[in-house]
């Protein structure tokens, strides 16, 4: 759907309309997590386009779980108030992006791929890409590689198959019913000592579950980097009680949306890190806020992702650039799709790292 407007002032860097394509990605494998399976991922992106043709991309990653959000309610958003406050403006306006933050409540994936599709069509307006403009000073960046929810065989042998590829940093999604201990000592042992691991409990566990086997591990001297979300997101007394009671650091993840999360988290547990996603945060903007906030209170920052196509990896992977270059964050979400949308517009994968690309030549 596309919304357009007439260009009042003659400036051919005024935006005309917003159109958004959704398209349905068949997925190499399931997808599985303690709270869902997927075998296919719909990709919605967002397009941006100037009174002389130049277009920029965002894209909206939607999950009823984790955004509340949909290819219909990213559709109807963007085509209302997000079109509203955009169309008819130029790109570098100051105040825009405040704008599309307060244009309409909750609809964070939706805000994101508005104002990430602005951001691109600005970088084909200048010729300085986002991830420049960010202030990343190199155009890569590195991600781990997830392991979907399985008996110990299975994840063993998709540990040493990802690791063939080029990845040297895993995250395994575990559910509470599964026999996690044994499925990490599992991984271990076939990927060896110099490979690192993390485990994505995805909310799956109370917190008296999740120290006893966090502790079972850290007998097992699996060496965990992190266990990301242990118990469910609003439960912040739980969350601080495995934090406090284990010795392996612990991530927020569905706890943490806003900046003012991260201070929250900040102020009522120890939780070492956090997992920033734009389609939580809603937009660059928010997202930068929040990881400013972490870096004020010590908090480590991993940038993350969901099922989402090269677009939304092309953003996320820029400002994870910017931000925390040497950290490995968590983008491996186009890696899952079997035939992955690339284009010159999007980043680049080679094994664990993304190569981001050049500003959009101007059109």
């Amino acid at each position: 759907m596309t919304m357009a407007a007439p260009d009042p002032a003659g400036d051919d860097r005024t935006i005309t309309g917003l159109r958004v394509e959704v398209t349905t990605a068949l997925l190499k494998a399931p997808f599985v997590t303690s709270v869902r399976r997927a075998d296919a991922a719909q990709i919605v992106v967002v397009e941006a386009r100037d009174a002389a043709g130049r277009v920029g991309m965002g894209e909206a990653a939607v999950s009823w779980r984790v955004t509340g959000e949909s290819p219909q309610s990213v559709t109807a958003a963007v085509a209302g108030p997000l079109s509203d406050v955009v169309v008819g403006r130029v790109p570098h306006d100051r105040t825009l992006t405040q704008d599309i933050a307060a244009a309409v409540w909750g609809n964070a994936s939706a805000r994101n791929a508005v104002e990430c599709a602005v951001a691109e069509l600005r970088s084909a307006q200048t010729g300085n890409a986002v991830w420049q403009r960010l202030g990343a000073r190199s155009p890569s960046v590195r991600t781990d590689r997830t392991l979907s929810a399985a008996t110990p065989r299975e994840l063993a042998a998709a540990a040493v198959r990802h690791c063939e590829e080029g990845f040297g940093v895993l995250k395994v999604k575990v559910r509470a019913a599964d026999d996690t201990v044994a499925g990490v000592r599992e991984v271990r042992a076939a990927v060896g000592d110099g490979v690192r691991l993390r485990i994505d409990a995805n909310q799956a566990w109370t917190a008296d579950e999740a120290i006893r086997v966090i502790r079972e591990m850290e007998r097992a001297g699996v060496d965990l980097e992190f266990v990301e979300q242990p118990v469910a997101a609003d439960d912040l007394p739980a969350l601080a009680a495995v934090a406090a009671a284990v010795e392996t650091p612990v991530m927020a993840d569905e706890s943490v949306r806003t900046a003012a999360d991260v201070r929250t988290m900040a102020e009522r547990t120890s939780v070492a890190l956090v997992n920033i996603k734009l389609a939580k945060t809603g937009g660059l903007a928010a997202a930068e806020r929040a990881a400013a906030v972490a870096r004020e209170h010590g908090i480590g920052v991993v940038v993350g992702c969901m099922l989402e196509g090269p677009v939304g990896i092309t953003a996320a992977a820029g400002f994870a650039a910017a931000i925390a270059p040497e950290v490995v964050h968590d983008l491996d979400g186009a890696h899952w799709l079997a035939e992955p949308p690339l284009t010159d517009r999007t980043a680049t994968f080679r094994g664990d790292t993304i190569l981001l690309p050049t500003a959009p030549e101007d059109r």
